[in-house]
């Protein structure tokens, strides 16, 4: 493997040929090998079957590096530049794998308010007043927010699914979702006032 500067690496990927090839071939065997230490603690997948998502996990990256190449300010060494775009792919990727066989229609009708409210250590009374809860704070959310908040709160704040798979599954980007979830707080923080209720208890799960 060639030893190359960083201008040298920002020259080879920027022009079309066999260099370039070179250069890229080099810069996917340096990210596969960052990727199997950086993910040890995050990976569930080993051998031959995470060798297997490094390459596609790469193969992304890579291609946002070619069309990022001009944000490079050279404060880094280019491969310590590269291989923080490769893990950043890599964990939104496999955060998606996760998630891709739920239903976000099924997480928002069975889960959200539920699994946040929920303790497997609490009693009768307490399970009892969970539960009223959970039916004022839906009604509450029916009420005050729009179809699409009510979506994005309840699969990002109560659901746990990651901001950037509830943008993919509702055909939006991460900033509309984030101004979507911040709205539709405010929304449910007023209303909660208004009723008497502390905001930032019954909002404390929701980060």
């Amino acid at each position: 493997m060639e030893q190359r500067s960083n201008r040298d690496w920002l020259d080879a990927l920027k022009k079309p040929g066999p260099e370039r090839d070179r250069a890229l071939a080099d810069l996917r065997s340096l990210l596969v090998r960052g990727l199997n230490y950086a993910l040890r603690g995050w990976r569930r997948t080993a051998g031959r079957d995470f060798e297997a998502l490094a390459e596609d996990f790469c193969q992304e990256a890579l291609l946002r590096i070619l069309d990022n190449l001009d944000s490079f300010e050279g404060r880094s060494r280019f491969t310590t530049w590269a291989h923080k775009i490769a893990v950043r792919v890599a964990l939104t990727e496999m955060r998606r794998k996760r998630w891709q066989d739920v239903s976000l229609d099924k997480l928002v009708a069975e889960q959200g308010v539920v699994s946040t409210m929920s303790s497997d250590e609490a009693g009768p009374e307490a399970e009892a007043e969970r539960s009223d809860l959970m039916s004022w704070m839906k009604r509450i959310m029916m009420e005050e927010l729009t179809e699409k908040q009510r979506t994005a709160i309840s699969a990002v704040a109560f659901g746990g699914m990651p901001l950037e798979e509830v943008a993919r599954r509702m055909e939006t980007n991460r900033n509309a979702l984030y101004k979507l979830v911040h709205d539709g707080r405010v929304r449910l923080k007023r209303r909660l006032s208004k009723e008497g209720m502390n905001p930032q208890d019954i909002l404390a799960s929701m980060g």
